[in-house]
């Protein structure tokens, strides 16, 4: 998208309303009148193309704009489609019931939300994928919280928090590639600089999950042992419903492509299926494509297992195709563009120059909901500007993924964000405040950049 050549260059006035205009007419309508975001990202598109029609262009190169930004994102759509039927094949697979089993042996007295922090991080920092830990893993965790009573909101912001921490430090992941290639700056050592800002991000929030842990009671594990109970009478407990978890890990480590990774778990997991589950090769495709629907009698159970599916991610594929397309206006009527170039003419030092990038990645989260364009926008973006001020471009790429990678879990209109909600079950604004992590990353980005603490001078 950020290839797109804007038709117009608009009065820095007008980019400034356009955009704040779009961020009330979407927060209000989420956070205020609880609106699905759909709705209001399409009036935001029909404003876009007033404004465009009021300016004279042909609504044919406005609506090649929207298309535009409508293709970058195919890639990501056919993946969301592989997740959830990923999830149906896990759960008939046994996969996912024996992970929330096995979860259930975390639960100690204390420190329960730290626990699924630390787990989550380490499966993400393996994976590579933060969508694919909260799909999994965060679903199990989630469950075990249910049976607990305790806090779901938290527990979805420590799996947030530790699935993006392994998103952002895994060489296996996208966004960490991405960062480091669109700036040009080394794999490993971009990651070796990232943790400057990230392992004091990944202690405190640790410290801060451990202190607001609850203190369980033994009146709580009943619950718990009902719940393990009935997925043992399910027939879904069996030491084989590991193997599509390692062949996932196994593959992705070989950096096979996601999409390749995500086909091949499914197929076996549908194939483990037919091992302990009585049903025909009918019943598994429409389970596929519908999800699964668990009929225990366990209301934690059904709950928990009634999930995945083809047709499940639906919800979050139209807002995916409807925010690129809003992006795709923003670019072709030249209103990003302008914002980066007004924010350029004004940045002098170090400090400023930081704390620019972190705001531009940030800004792009939330105006156009999309991970991996912040980095790419606010990489091209700000590549001389680091330059000018005698910053090594690590400094730039550690900033991409401080302020854009672990922001895009947090905007509930998000490619993420709808996604974690989508398969967690509990609401962005509900997990924002306990996502500990993606919180405290670009803060101590912007006061690193403020101090000039491991910042490291071009040679």
């Amino acid at each position: 998208m950020f290839k797109i050549k804007p038709l117009i260059k608009p009065a820095l006035g007008e980019a400034i309303l356009l955009v704040g205009l779009i961020i009330a007419i979407i927060s209000s309508s989420i956070i205020q009148l609880e609106a699905v975001p759909h709705i209001p990202i399409l009036i935001s598109i029909l404003l876009l193309l007033t404004y465009g029609l009021i300016k004279k262009l042909p609504f044919e190169k406005l609506e090649a704009g929207m298309l535009d930004g409508a293709k970058s994102g195919i890639g990501a759509v056919f993946i969301f489609f592989l997740i959830g039927i990923l999830v149906s094949s896990w759960i008939i697979s046994g996969t996912i019931p024996t992970m929330i089993y096995a979860a259930f042996g975390l639960v100690t007295p204390q420190f329960f939300y730290s626990v699924v922090f630390l787990v989550t991080a380490i499966v993400g920092l393996g994976v590579g994928s933060s969508l694919t830990t909260v799909a999994t893993l965060g679903v199990a965790f989630i469950g075990v919280s249910q049976a607990m009573d305790v806090s779901a909101a938290v527990t979805a912001g420590a799996v947030v928090s530790g699935a993006f921490f392994g998103d952002k430090m895994s060489p296996l992941s996208d966004t960490t590639n991405l960062a480091a290639s669109i700036v040009g700056v080394d794999l490993f050592e971009h990651i070796r600089n990232m943790a400057w800002t990230t392992i004091p991000a990944f202690l405190i929030a640790l410290g801060a999950f451990a202190g607001i842990s609850p203190e369980m009671v033994e009146t709580q594990f009943p619950k718990i042992a009902a719940i393990k109970a009935t997925l043992v009478e399910m027939n879904f407990i069996h030491w084989y419903a590991w193997l599509p978890i390692a062949v996932l890990f196994l593959l992705s480590m070989k950096k096979v492509s996601p999409f390749l990774t995500l086909a091949i778990s499914s197929l076996l997991g549908i194939a483990l299926s037919f091992l302990h589950a009585d049903h025909t090769l009918g019943e598994v495709l429409n389970i596929l494509f519908s999800g699964f629907a668990a009929e225990t009698g366990n209301a934690e159970v059904d709950a928990l297992l009634t999930r995945g599916g083809l047709e499940g991610m639906m919800f979050t594929v139209s807002l995916v195709l409807l925010s690129l397309s809003l992006g795709g206006l923003l670019f072709c009527l030249g209103i990003v563009p302008r914002l980066f170039e007004a924010v350029e003419d004004h940045l002098r030092k170090a400090s400023s120059t930081v704390a620019a990038a972190a705001s531009s990645a940030i800004g792009v989260n939330i105006v156009i909901g999309e991970q991996y364009l912040s980095i790419l926008l606010t990489g091209e973006a700000f590549q001389k500007q680091f330059d000018k001020v005698g910053l090594a471009k690590k400094n730039l790429s550690r900033t991409l993924e401080d302020a854009g990678t672990v922001i895009n879990p947090l905007v509930p209109w998000s490619v993420c964000g709808v996604f974690i909600t989508k398969m967690l079950g509990v609401s962005t604004m509900d997990y924002l405040p306990f996502a500990f992590f993606c919180l405290l990353s670009p803060v101590l980005t912007v006061l690193f950049g403020l101090t000039g603490w491991t910042l490291t001078k071009k040679e």
